[in-house]
């Protein structure tokens, strides 16, 4: 007895659904995919927030509340304020904005730079101090900008202890060392900038 076994045609309509169900099971995995890769960043995304940049928003917050309420910035602004008609005062500026232990604090509100900032400009303005001086003061004011963001920057990098340890006494360092070379590059780079023809 040998049994055949034959088979029955597929017709053509059994066909073309079977087609299209197999393109919108892809289409749906395609589209699953993405909505769980954007999902997924969105946890992080709010991960990241709650345990890096909230943190990071209150300490500012409060050095700015501390820097305004005892006036310290202002005063050190005001002591500051006279030496920025020189090349060697400038340098005075940055070296005083670029120490390590200062810097992550004037940072927040940059106190320093916007009352130097604001001294100069109206000294300018009124011809006291020459205008090829707003270059390599920008330079002097501002060695400190980015100090107080290194360790959140470290830290949504997700670094290691051990990298944030070394990394941020490393670039408070080389502010240190870069800023007052900015200020000498802009001290030379101001000749003629102003020079009425």
């Amino acid at each position: 007895m040998s049994t055949s076994t034959t088979e029955k045609p597929k017709s053509a309509g059994a066909g073309v659904a079977g087609k299209a169900s197999s393109v919108l099971v892809r289409v749906g995995k395609a589209v699953g995919g993405v909505v769980g890769v954007l999902y997924q960043a969105g946890r992080d995304t709010i991960d990241t927030v709650i345990r890096n940049i909230i943190p990071f928003m209150a300490f500012v917050s409060v050095i700015v509340g501390i820097v305004n309420y005892t006036g310290l910035g202002n005063a050190l602004a005001n002591v500051v304020a006279p030496l920025a008609s020189s090349l060697i005062g400038l340098l005075a500026i940055c070296i005083f904005c670029a120490i390590p232990v200062l810097s992550p604090v004037l940072g927040p509100g940059a106190v320093i730079a916007q009352v130097v900032g604001v001294l100069l400009g109206t000294r300018i303005g009124a011809g006291d101090i020459p205008p090829q001086y707003a270059l390599p003061a920008l330079f002097a004011i501002n060695p400190q900008v980015g100090c107080d963001f290194i360790p959140v920057g470290l830290a949504l990098g997700e670094a290691e202890p051990e990298t944030v340890e070394a990394g941020v006494p490393a670039v408070l360092f080389s502010r240190l060392v870069t800023g007052p070379i900015a200020v000498v590059i802009a001290y030379f780079a101001s000749f003629g900038l102003y020079s009425s023809n």
